[in-house]
């Protein structure tokens, strides 16, 4: 009595690891595959290799022995015609069942032998006898969870079936004039019904597939849903007050009078449309795209300068200590030039000092605050935060950008300018960042090398320390990437320290520096310093130096184990070199045993130098939820739409999504409750 009193509560447990909490957590489900019992097969009409389902009167049973571990029963058709059930393994509970003179309906492919007919490992049930009804609707297989079975899930989704109240803000005849359709969708009601108690005139493979016009009815309700979700946040965004930065563009004229170089006409636009959003009182919310080396992070700073001569603070979050280092140190010259007060705030630095940094940001001594997750710590106040600017923005979880909303008291909120090296393909773009503004620079500075990429196998890397010795014999500086730093027996891959110490020893003479994620901040800022001041010649890493860093004398990228790599992770560790005059070369040493994806991998990043075309490759091997790092995030993934082949309907549902808002509102029952069903509550998060 006591297990069954526990049962439920051990139900609702496992539930929840599946993420079934409501009814809609419920009823949006989906099966995996369904399994047809709604129809036999005479085993004297079954052909070899056929999927068939009989009832049967077992006959003998031939239980498993020490000897052999399979089970064997002999069982009879209605018409007399003999089959053997072969089970691989069993289980007592199993073996008590199956007695000689009961009824068993199987479901298996058949087979023919030299002993007769077979059907191996068959899915089965126990029946009352022959002519027991058969079932009317496809069976369902949903995902599950250990402990949990089939049948309590069905049960559950039964039940919140029975309770089914669908919120349906656009009939199904809106959506069939919205999608441009000759025949008309279901409703909700219907379509959820349809895929969780098929009828048997059902096709199994087309339900699969998602082909069925049902589902079809689920995908485009699911696209909506997350359409309205991202523009009600940008309408409510609207409502919101951020500082108004429009004085006169002193500090940003002095700024652009003092730059060595022109801003392209790309960087150009871009700046245009930033200093506009500052000039309003609505939050800026707005992403810059731009390939590795397109100069993002001048125009993010001249952004920064605008809002610093209106009299606001800026912090620009990184999300490691060597960028946050980076970027301190390629800004300080212009900073200076201009009076521009500016620290550095990041967790390796000693308590007292960054107490002390922290109270100058309260006391709004320091304009220009550099720094990493430190920054985003409660013990951090801005006396004046007006603009937030976030590189690497996918390498933050979505609570943490969304944090930095909360860092004035007096009601107004911080505009939000967030970076990303890696391009985002259209489709994407409108399907998860349609709350935000898009800007990209599409236009690489005069001057960037081309850079040649070429795949080696790992079985040639001593000869291609005799390559890394001739680049430095030319006065040129080498990057030298490895993807771990401890041993692992799972990738088997040489770390660090044994590649910087077969460096050291195939290279006398050149001074060869190491840097990882073990290393205090002090030390790493030690060696990249000396890299970039050009003492060491050969810099062994880890990803460390994957966004930020800017050697002009560094012509050679080496990338160990480059299977391992992401295709994004590939492009930023390339767009290290090529930052000078000299010819820059990348090389991706690889292993022997390469995946499919891993084979794709090298294939884009070798054929492709455009950074957006990488990305269109990457989204089609990885996937949406892996390129916007978003798994990580808590912001709700699509669940059973795809991009690529729902992005028509994605733009009708798009244009569908803003009409219904303008007419109903943002406040109109049916479409919260509809963005509640799909996103489960995350809404608020969609902001960040």
């Amino acid at each position: 009595m006591a297990a069954n009193q526990q049962s439920p509560h051990n139900n609702e447990r496992r539930f929840k690891l599946l993420g079934l909490e409501g009814d809609a957590d419920f009823l949006l489900h989906w099966p995996l595959r369904y399994e047809d019992w709604t129809r036999l097969t005479p085993l004297d009409q079954a052909l070899d290799g056929q999927l068939i389902q009989c009832d049967l009167k077992i006959g003998l049973v031939h239980p498993p022995s020490r000897s052999k571990q399979t089970c064997r029963l002999q069982a009879t058709d209605e018409g007399g015609v003999t089959v053997h059930l072969i089970f691989f393994k069993v289980y007592a509970s199993q073996l008590s069942q199956w007695q000689p003179g009961k009824h068993i309906r199987v479901q298996g492919e058949i087979k023919r032998s030299v002993l007769g007919l077979e059907m191996l490992h068959p899915q089965w049930r126990l029946v009352k006898g022959f002519g027991t009804p058969l079932d009317k609707d496809l069976s369902p297989v949903y995902p599950t969870t250990a402990g949990l079975s089939q049948w309590t899930l069905a049960r559950a989704i039964g039940q919140a079936l029975d309770r089914l109240d669908w919120p349906e803000p656009a009939s199904a005849s809106s959506l069939q004039q919205a999608l441009g359709l000759d025949s008309p969708l279901p409703d909700m009601s219907a379509a959820l019904r349809f895929i969780h108690k098929p009828p048997a005139r059902a096709r199994p493979e087309a339900l699969t597939a998602r082909s069925d016009p049902h589902c079809r009815r689920i995908i485009c309700d699911e696209l909506l849903a997350q359409q309205l979700g991202l523009q009600r946040a940008r309408l409510r965004r609207a409502g919101r007050v951020a500082p108004t930065m429009n004085h006169q563009n002193r500090g940003l004229d002095c700024a652009l009078a003092a730059l060595p170089f022109p801003l392209t006409g790309a960087q150009r636009r871009v700046l245009a449309e930033l200093i506009a959003d500052l000039s309003r009182p609505i939050p800026m919310h707005r992403l810059l795209q731009g390939d590795v080396g397109s100069g993002k992070t001048i125009v993010a700073l001249l952004t920064a300068l605008q809002a610093i001569d209106c009299g606001y603070q800026v912090a620009l979050l990184a999300p490691t200590e060597v960028l946050a280092d980076q970027h301190a140190a390629k800004c300080l010259p212009l900073l200076e030039r201009l009076g521009i007060r500016s620290e550095r705030l990041s967790g390796g630095l000693k308590e007292s000092e960054k107490r002390r940094r922290r109270e100058s940001i309260a006391q709004a001594e320091i304009d220009l605050i550099f720094g990493t997750h430190a920054l985003l710590e409660e013990k951090v106040r801005f006396a004046n935060l007006g603009l937030a600017i976030v590189d690497e923005q996918h390498r933050f979880g979505v609570r943490q950008r969304l944090s930095l909303r909360h860092k004035r008291e007096d009601g107004l909120e911080p505009h939000l300018l967030m970076m990303s090296a890696t391009p985002i393909p259209r489709t994407l773009a409108m399907s998860y960042l349609a709350d935000l503004d898009v800007s990209v620079i599409d236009e690489l500075p005069p001057g960037r090398s081309p850079i040649r990429t070429r795949l080696l196998q790992a079985s040639r890397r001593m000869d291609l320390m005799q390559w890394v010795r001739a680049e430095v014999e030319s006065s040129h500086q080498v990057y030298w990437v490895c993807p771990l730093i401890e041993e692992s027996e799972a990738l088997d891959l040489r770390h660090a320290q044994e590649s910087f110490e077969q460096l050291s020893l195939a290279l006398p003479g050149i001074e060869v520096g190491l840097v990882h994620g073990r290393l205090s901040a002090l030390e790493k800022q030690t060696v990249m310093q000396a890299f970039q001041a050009g003492h060491i010649k050969v810099l062994v890493a880890t990803t460390v130096i994957e966004v930020g860093v800017d050697v002009p004398q560094a012509s050679l990228m080496v990338i160990e184990h480059a299977e391992r790599f992401g295709l994004a992770q590939l492009h930023q560790l390339r767009g290290r070199v090529g930052r000078g005059k000299a010819k820059s070369q990348c090389v991706l040493l690889y292993g022997d045993a390469l995946g499919e994806s891993a084979r794709a991998r090298l294939k884009a990043i070798y054929q492709h130098q455009d950074g957006f075309e990488i990305a269109r490759e990457d989204l089609r091997i990885r996937g949406p939820g892996e390129f916007l790092g978003l798994r990580q995030s808590g912001l709700s993934l699509l669940r059973y739409a795809d991009l690529e082949r729902d992005a028509d309907d994605l733009e009708a549902l798009r244009a569908l999504a803003s009409r219904l808002l303008a007419e109903k509102g943002c406040e109109d029952a049916a479409i919260k409750a509809l963005i509640a069903c799909w996103q489960g509550g995350v809404e608020d998060r969609l902001q960040a």
